[in-house]
């Protein structure tokens, strides 16, 4: 792969990106605007009503977030003009067909302008609904595709995945495509159309009872899981996703796509400054309840590895990647017949692992040395939280504490009941609560797998290679000279502390 200037290829380019108020998408919008502001312009979808309240959301959730300080620094007064040439905010749904655009000029005009499209508009939410998580992951990963084909111009598609499409697997995970009903455990009959009539089906059934519109949620929660552990995945956020992947590798024809599979991803590492993050991703939510004092065990392996990789530089690989395989169609003619989709797995599990006891030990340490100051004032200590190495003994653990919280009851008084009464069925429907959490996380806390990243090497070796140095070091996405005791210290704990705690 031989590669040429990647801020050659962006410029003058028009690229479409989904999901344009998510986490990855703001730290792509960011850098390119302040690495390549001669960048054409950038299409940001995103869900709203009309062009109007999409506006107000770009402004809101995106522009006004602290990452683009350091762009006002630069700009100044000129940020607010760069802003509007150069950003067209689009009010659409991914989980239409044409991406849900009322306006036809627009359209059109996307149509004709558009050289690459990002598309990071994804539900991440491990426990979502099955109709959500459907026409999001896996009908908007068919839709953006669809939109590509009617591009002219276009040079490339980003579809953006997760490595955990993989499931339950171990040992080595190869940077390998899932084909059209493909399953984890074998079963046969997995059919994406047949999927969405079930889910259809289902949904109306549902509504037909009369039911709330909690309850609908909560046994379509219930349906998404059942499908997906079906055919082998351990949740409806993986499976969809892999069906997304499964319908762009089959249906792309003569589009060249790429598809990037991060890992767990965490705060940015250096840009635009390092430890910005939003919103309790996996890890953090581990991180946010130990400083709390709320998280007194721990289920799963310490000795395993935990994948992850910090944002700024999963963004890097997306941006390369489109630039390396943009580059094939520039010439146009016998380009345009390749026929090859790459996937890129964008982690540290084989070049620099980190493993839960690493995590542990930097909670305890961050933590006592600098508490969390608690409701009251005073400082939360923590301490050397229980672990629980399997299911059974995690069960036990939560049963036991049932058990002695009933014990207490019986020693109240009588005139107490009707009030513990009340917090034993609170307590109740917390514990149900979290063993829900825990059969959800469980096979990421004993996860046995490490993500090949063979093309990921070879990408990060043609940019090497390219001679570039300067965007070598702009577009950095080797985990390997990450220092993670220095990361996780200095870096990512404050940040989450600053960033994500309330």
């Amino acid at each position: 792969m031989e590669l040429e200037s990647i801020l050659k290829f962006v410029e003058n380019k028009t690229i479409l990106v989904t999901g344009a108020t998510g986490f990855l998408a703001k730290i792509f919008v960011e850098k390119i605007l302040r690495v390549q502001p001669n960048v054409k312009k950038l299409y940001l979808l995103l869900r709203a009503s009309d062009t109007k309240s999409a506006t107000q959301r770009l402004h809101n959730e995106v522009i006004a977030k602290d990452l683009f300080r350091p762009l006002k620094e630069k700009w100044g007064s000129n940020l607010n003009s760069l802003i509007s040439e150069k950003l067209k905010v689009v009010a659409g749904d991914i989980s239409r067909e044409d991406l849900g655009l009322k306006d036809l000029s627009l359209r059109q005009e996307m149509l004709n302008q558009i050289d690459a499209i990002v598309n990071l508009a994804a539900t991440t939410n491990f426990d979502e609904r099955y109709d959500i998580a459907l026409r999001l992951n896996t009908m908007g990963a068919k839709h953006v595709l669809n939109f590509a084909k009617q591009c002219p111009r276009l040079k490339v598609l980003v579809q953006v995945s997760t490595a955990y499409v993989s499931g339950e697997k171990e040992g080595l995970i190869l940077e390998s495509p899932y084909h059209m009903g493909e399953t984890l455990n074998g079963t046969s009959g997995l059919d994406i159309d047949s999927e969405v009539r079930v889910m259809e089906e289902k949904l109306k059934q549902l509504q037909a009872q009369d039911l709330t519109e909690a309850a609908i949620t909560m046994a379509m929660k219930d349906f998404g899981l059942l499908r997906a552990k079906a055919y082998g995945w351990p949740n409806t956020y993986v499976f969809t996703k892999a069906m997304g992947e499964m319908i762009v590798g089959e249906e792309k024809e003569n589009v060249n796509v790429v598809i990037v599979r991060p890992t767990i991803v965490t705060s940015t590492y250096k840009e635009p400054f390092p430890g910005w993050v939003e919103g309790v991703r996996t890890i953090d939510s581990l991180a946010v309840g130990y400083a709390k004092g709320k998280l007194t065990c721990f289920l799963g392996d310490l000795a395993a590895v935990v994948d992850v990789i910090p944002a700024d530089l999963v963004v890097n690989a997306i941006i390369v990647a489109m630039a390396a395989h943009g580059h094939l169609y520039l010439g146009g003619g016998s380009h345009h017949k390749h026929n090859s989709s790459i996937i890129y797995q964008v982690g540290s599990s084989v070049r620099n692992p980190v493993r839960y006891s690493n995590l542990q030990d930097y909670g305890f340490r961050y933590f006592t040395k600098k508490p969390w100051i608690g409701k009251d004032g005073k400082p939360v200590k923590v301490g050397h939280v229980t672990v629980l190495s399997s299911m059974a003994s995690f069960r036990r653990y939560m049963t036991l504490r049932y058990l002695l919280f009933l014990k207490g009851l019986e020693l109240v008084n009588t005139a107490f009941c009707q009030y513990f009464q009340g917090m034993y069925i609170d307590l109740n429907r917390k514990i149900n609560f979290v063993m829900r959490l825990v059969d959800l996380y469980r096979p990421y806390l004993f996860f046995k797998g490490v993500f090949d990243d063979m093309n990921t090497e070879r990408l990060r070796m043609a940019a090497r290679e390219s001679g570039i140095g300067k965007e070598n070091e702009m577009f950095y996405f080797d985990p390997k000279g990450i220092d993670w005791e220095d990361y996780f210290m200095n870096i990512h704990i404050p940040g989450i502390v600053k960033y994500v705690f309330k």
